[in-house]
């Protein structure tokens, strides 16, 4: 079983003008919420840790993960409301976003909704966290409890997919990235996320960094040029698969799925495991994962392909 851990939230997205006003395009989302979603597509066993609304959008949300597979025992119901996020997106297909929920469900979850992952069906074999739910308060100090517990355990994995929109204080963002290097198996982040981290920074001395603090793989993701990858002893990078795009949103939460899957499949999801993946692993898991982004990236919102589109854009690639 795999433990997302996160936010679950309505993207919404500006339709046509009405007679009266605007129409809008409600879609279940939260980066962790896609994560669970897409893993679960990719046929792994996976449950999401988190806080879902009781309001008629919270009841979609929650009417989703069932639907799609994901294990819903470590969900908390909360009577908050559930946080919207408006969507818009550039000529380029690049998304922005305005974040309303600052009272939101997402932030509901306390220390004691970590026992919930003690009555999961299967045994805890990785761990992932990010967005801004790893930053606010109280999910923040929930999660790296959790960290702290499971640490050696099982696989930790971190994205910290920035949203300064909901926290723009970036001190607060690469205190968490600091603070998740020595611990975490696997951390992935965009170059764009870097650049907002370390303005200037090389993208190279920043593998060495993580890599001297103790991150077992790390994976930075360029968009259309591709994604590189470093392992303890071993480099790769990848192209970006060809894709007609029509936006970028979910396309993170595809690769990182893709990514853990791929790890799944290859007897890699355990603590310590990634870390020891030579250049041609890198390749293949790299090469499996961009083909996941850009199925993402060809349709609106985040809709994460499953496990056989994967496969048939990788014989036709």
């Amino acid at each position: 079983m795999i433990a997302v851990c996160g936010e679950a939230l309505m993207d919404v997205f500006a339709g046509t003008p009405t007679p009266t006003g605007l129409a809008l395009d409600a879609r279940v989302g939260g980066s962790p919420f896609n994560l669970a979603v897409g893993l679960a597509r990719l046929r792994q066993p996976v449950a999401l840790l988190g806080a879902i609304s009781t309001d008629f959008l919270g009841q979609r949300l929650w009417q989703a993960l069932v639907d799609e597979g994901v294990e819903p025992g470590a969900v908390r119901r909360s009577a908050a409301p559930t946080t919207l996020s408006l969507v818009g997106t550039d000529s380029g297909g690049h998304p922005s976003y305005a974040f309303h929920g600052s009272a939101g469900a997402d932030r509901d979850l306390p220390l004691d909704a970590l026992a919930a992952l003690d009555a999961l069906p299967n045994a805890l074999r990785a761990l992932h966290l990010g967005s801004y739910t790893a930053i606010v308060p109280q999910v923040a100090s929930t999660l790296r409890a959790l960290v702290e517990r499971m640490q050696h355990r099982c696989l930790i994995a971190y994205d910290p997919n920035l949203r300064l929109q909901v926290e723009p204080d970036r001190t607060r963002w690469r205190a968490m990235l600091d603070w998740m290097l020595p611990r975490a198996d696997l951390v992935k982040l965009s170059d764009e996320d870097l650049r907002l981290l370390e303005p200037g920074l090389p993208i190279e001395v920043f593998a060495r960094h993580a890599r001297a603090q103790g991150c077992g793989l790390l994976i930075v993701t360029r968009g259309a040029h591709g994604a590189l990858a470093w392992s303890r002893h071993a480099h790769a990078a990848a192209p970006a698969q060809p894709v007609a795009l029509v936006d970028t949103v979910g396309a993170g939460d595809s690769f990182q799925a893709a990514t853990l899957a791929w790890l799944a499949e290859h007897a890699c999801l355990s603590a310590g495991a990634p870390g020891g993946l030579d250049a041609d692993a890198l390749h293949a898991l790299l090469r499996f994962a961009t083909a996941a982004a850009a199925l993402t990236c060809g349709r609106r919102g985040a809709d994460l392909p499953r496990r056989d589109a994967i496969d048939a854009a990788l014989r036709g690639a």
